[in-house]
């Protein structure tokens, strides 16, 4: 499968070496959402940014819907030929996040540390729900997948801003040519497959999440938003305290007047976060 990276390479070739650094998106987005973080990250460190199967540039499955070990498998294989004889530092924001914790589990002698943004889960199921996913996922392959485009970049813009109100005019005019693509009727569609709108069938199963944490040997930053979304509020119960003690070296964090894309909101004060915690320095 061919893989869209953005790439930026040290500036200063004498500088103190530092370790590369993946950083991974989320669900329906792309690479060029860490500009505004890249831009306050030490200019020696090495970036990665893939856009992951079906989003951005990147070659789409083919297919009717998107597994999620597939992501763990596209990691491994762009470590593999990027940066093979060293260990790497993952930051993800969300779905990214998710991946960055279950790798670090997977292949923990590939990964030195994570930043892990709002990448906090799903929260927990039970075998009772299977058949009506089941049936869900089945209604949505015969009725097929789609996403609305848009008459013009600005159209897109505000649709950027809408999603997420804490936006900068700024940031959402420079996402939006990164976000969408004109068509030939003159109309821009967004850069993602609609096959990932379809549910997935498969169950969240935590106790095979917390293995895959438990076996993480980075130490890993966990950041969640001031003003996280009401899916997310389950961070916040004593289920979920106990997922997180599966992480043997676990910091936390919150990042003051920011929501689910943080990295947006407060770029500033994410990339302190990443810096202080790749240098090897606490984070409050």
């Amino acid at each position: 499968m061919r893989h869209h990276l953005r790439c930026w390479e040290p500036q200063r070739k004498q500088a103190p070496q530092a370790p590369t650094v993946f950083l991974l998106h989320g669900w329906m987005d792309v690479s060029a959402s860490f500009q505004f973080v890249v831009d306050l990250l030490p200019d020696h460190w090495r970036l990665i940014a893939p856009d992951w199967r079906g989003f951005g540039l990147t070659d789409r499955s083919g297919g009717d819907a998107y597994w999620f070990p597939d992501y763990l498998g596209d990691l491994d294989a762009l470590l593999d030929a990027l940066a093979p004889a060293q260990a790497v530092d993952l930051v993800g924001h969300s779905m990214g996040g998710n991946v960055a914790a279950l790798y670090a589990g997977v292949r923990p002698q590939r990964v030195r540390r994570v930043v892990n943004l709002e990448g906090v889960g799903l929260k927990a199921t039970r075998p009772a729900q299977a058949p009506a996913r089941y049936a869900r996922w089945l209604d949505e392959l015969r009725d097929g997948a789609a996403l609305r485009d848009y008459a013009s970049r600005d159209e897109v813009a505000a649709r950027l801003m809408r999603g997420n109100p804490r936006l900068r005019p700024e940031f959402a005019g420079f996402l939006a040519p990164h976000w969408a693509r004109e068509t030939a009727a003159g109309r821009f569609e967004l850069l993602a497959d609609p096959a990932h709108r379809t549910s997935s069938p498969i169950l969240y199963r935590v106790p095979e999440v917390v293995a895959c944490w438990r076996a993480i040997t980075a130490p890993v930053l966990w950041v969640l938003a001031e003003h996280t979304s009401e899916a997310m509020s389950f961070v916040h119960g004593a289920e979920y305290r106990r997922r997180l003690r599966a992480i043997r070296s676990l910091r936390e964090a919150t990042v003051a007047g920011a929501g689910h894309m943080l990295h947006h909101d407060r770029p500033d004060e994410v990339a302190r976060l990443v810096v202080e915690h790749l240098a090897g320095a606490p984070a409050p």
